[in-house]
């Protein structure tokens, strides 16, 4: 369970690979014909505003770029729209339908714990519900989104935010997990409510460490994740790649992608290296 929280700690949204050797959150990419440098920041979806930390380095190289990515271009009311629509269930199907005989649990739950009753949900894929309680496990009422702040940043500079991937893209990584499965992680979740609390808050340490060592170490291994590695991330890093290179041939550019995304064999770092680039972290 503790591995598909980590899915959403990270996916923007998950991970499973191997360590890299130096840990940083941000890295500069750099050689094999660049011009310009480009820089790489490896967030997490949401934090509470006390642990949240933008360090000068980071907002100076954004503001000094000539293109941003995001995972997917989040910056667009039709975007927003599309979501909600690709969030929807099918005709006829219901969250109620879905869980079963464990609806008033989570239901109780929702009353308990949350401002939004489940109902209001009823249409929606259990995603929602995952994406809800993660909220409820932060500590606090104020928090923070590093893609936000990103948005927020780049309208001050009035810079375009391009996307990496599409809405479709990302949201199939979800439409892929079966209904059930990510039914019984909810319900697995709400009985282990306060572990599940515990363990976040250690995410965050770590996270705010920038220890991605210690985050993959965390849960290398893990069944939870290993028939899913290839559609949570190594396909999708590889899918990056061309469109990352295209760009930072064309002027110096920002990404900022789940820290998940970073480390590993099949990370974007190592992808970039075996490319050609250089690439190197930069102290924050």
């Amino acid at each position: 369970m503790k591995q598909f929280l980590i899915i959403f700690l990270f996916l923007s949204t998950g991970f499973l690979a191997k360590a890299q050797q130096q840990n940083s959150l941000f890295w500069e990419i750099s050689g094999n014909g660049l011009q310009k440098p480009a820089y790489v920041f490896g967030t997490i979806h949401m934090i509470c505003k006390e642990d949240f930390f933008m360090p000068d380095v980071v907002v100076e190289k954004f503001k000094a770029s000539d293109k941003v990515f995001l995972e997917m271009d989040m910056d667009d009311a039709a975007m927003q729209m599309k979501l909600m629509k690709l969030a929807m269930l099918p005709s006829g199907q219901s969250l109620k339908k879905i869980f079963g005989d464990d609806y008033q649990l989570v239901d109780s739950f929702f009353k308990a714990n949350s401002q939004f009753p489940l109902v209001m949900f009823n249409g929606f894929k259990p995603m929602m519900v995952m994406s809800l309680m993660y909220l409820e496990m932060l500590p606090c009422d104020n928090h923070e989104s590093y893609e936000q702040s990103f948005i927020g940043l780049a309208r001050e500079e009035k810079k375009d935010i391009q996307g990496l991937e599409s809405m479709e893209d990302q949201m199939k990584i979800f439409d892929d997990i079966p209904d059930s499965v990510e039914a019984k992680n909810i319900v697995t979740m709400i009985r282990e409510f306060e572990k599940q609390k515990q363990q976040f808050a250690e995410m965050v340490k770590v996270y705010k460490s920038q220890n991605l060592t210690k985050l993959i170490e965390s849960i290398e291994g893990s069944p939870d994740l290993m028939n899913a590695e290839e559609a949570l991330l190594t396909k999708r890093n590889n899918n990056w790649i061309p469109v990352m290179e295209k760009n930072m041939k064309e002027g110096g550019c920002f990404f900022a992608v789940g820290a998940a995304h970073l480390p590993g064999k099949n990370g974007v770092l190592e992808l970039l290296k075996k490319a050609g680039y250089t690439v190197k972290a930069v102290k924050m």
